[in-house]
């Protein structure tokens, strides 16, 4: 245990040393990417670009055990290429490399590793961000909202991408997207592809003139699924919606908020899904003050369920989020049978430096229900429903400092204090998580 704190230790502090001298080299110069430079020889209808971004992070406690630790380093490369014969044509292409560096997990898997592999690859026909119409088919992102149930999950070293079709069309400050896809299943060593009945379909609009100062976003989403067992264990196809609206906006005298709610009904099998969730946001920018302080409360909702033989499956399917981050910094809580109350500050310490934290509280939605984190597995459960309620805590605190448009530096600790129910239904130790992150974009 020791030697691997000591290993996390060593790379948190040469991410954090090596990184800004480095940075600083590169802050002395012109703010031009080597692609910049490769692009500035090339013909306009060609493109290229790149990234790479290296982890160091690992986790004290895991599963709340004693001698459950680990410590590595995550690093991506990623490669694109965009295409672009004519105004309302283009072909882009993005290869990536994941590798993860002296974790306990051998051999090494998804979403840690996954060897060079085209990552997003798609025909686009007019202009999905910059133009009234838009049509794209092949492999690419999803990301809507705050991504609480669509988005990339690019903090994970392999990140997310979907493969199928997708059509943007917008007039008048309404933007709507209809999607019709299958998320990619990821294979260390193999092609990745997607998985055979699992199909995603979605209708998702922008609307910025309805409320002023605001946007809402009204969607429906639709997931099928088969080979999942109903609650009686017999094989099923689940087959459910989930209709929703997300509403943002800022106020005067520096008052923002925002929310989001969502319903989902269907079927897996014989079963019946009736489930729902919802965000709830209030922020102030304190005005002239030092470092600009953005003061942030939230609550977040997720509904659970309350028997697993009744044929009622009342859990919130938090479907593909980007989870990290929404319900802590450890990641040990996603939407999914939650209560969720959060409260922090955010502050701007010059054009460069951002800083934040937060203090955290769960309690379960649903007792006889599992607690589940931010990838939606479950953490611990007492079905019986008497190991309580209350969760636990967490404080986070990130830093982050931009040299330039190329280089960037972030690192943050989150640290869980277990509740009643954690300590009921496991050994109670406390857990750590700490990060240290360098981004370079070519």
């Amino acid at each position: 245990m020791y030697l691997r704190v000591l290993r996390f230790l060593l790379l948190f502090v040469l991410a954090f040393q090596c990184g800004p001298v480095f940075a600083q080299q590169e802050a002395n110069k012109v703010a031009e990417s080597p692609s910049d430079e490769l692009n500035a020889q090339l013909p306009k209808w060609l493109r290229f670009s790149g990234e790479f971004r290296a982890r160091a992070e690992g986790f004290t406690g895991g599963g709340f055990q004693l001698n459950t630790d680990d410590a590595y380093l995550l690093t991506r490369i990623r490669l694109n290429m965009k295409v672009e014969p004519a105004s309302w044509l283009r072909f882009v292409i993005q290869g990536q490399d994941a590798h993860v560096f002296g974790k306990n997990q051998n051999p090494a898997a998804p979403p840690y590793q996954d060897r060079m592999d085209l990552r997003v690859g798609y025909v686009e026909v007019g202009d999905a961000e910059k133009k009234n119409f838009g049509l794209r088919a092949g492999r690419q992102e999803l990301a809507f909202g705050d991504e609480r149930l669509i988005g990339n999950a690019n903090w994970l070293n392999t990140a997310r991408s979907f493969d199928g079709v997708r059509g943007t069309w917008k007039v008048a400050g309404v933007r709507v997207d209809a999607f019709a896809t299958s998320v990619v299943k990821l294979h260390d060593g193999q092609f990745n592809e997607y998985i055979p009945g699992n199909i995603f379909y979605g209708l998702y609009a922008s609307i910025g003139k309805l409320v002023p100062k605001a946007t809402v976003e009204p969607y429906f989403l639709w997931r099928r699924q088969s080979g999942l067992a109903t609650e009686t264990a017999t094989p099923g196809i689940l087959s459910a919606g989930t209709f929703g609206i997300r509403w943002v906006g800022k106020l005067p005298a520096g008052f923002d908020y925002g929310l989001e709610m969502g319903r989902q009904s269907g079927s897996l099998g014989t079963d019946t899904v009736g489930a729902w969730a919802g965000h709830w946001l209030a922020g102030y920018t304190i005005p002239h003050a030092r470092f600009t302080p953005h003061v942030v409360a939230e609550f977040n909702y997720a509904s659970g369920d309350a028997s697993g033989t009744d044929g009622q499956r009342g859990t919130f399917d938090q479907l593909y989020a980007t989870a990290h981050d929404k319900y802590g910094l450890a990641d040990q809580a996603g939407w999914k049978n939650i209560e969720h109350l959060r409260s922090g500050v955010e502050f701007k310490l010059n054009k460069k430096w951002s800083a934040q934290t937060k203090y955290t509280a769960w309690w379960l939605a649903n007792t006889h229900d599992a607690l589940y984190n931010a990838a939606g597995a479950v953490v611990a459960k007492r079905a019986a429903g008497n190991a309580g309620k209350f969760v636990g805590q967490e404080i986070d605190i990130q830093m982050s400092y931009n040299f330039n448009k190329m280089l960037g530096i972030a690192g943050g600790f989150g640290h869980i204090f277990p509740g009643t129910f954690l300590k009921n239904t496991t050994p109670g130790v406390a857990y750590n998580f700490p990060y240290a992150t360098l981004t370079y974009s070519f």
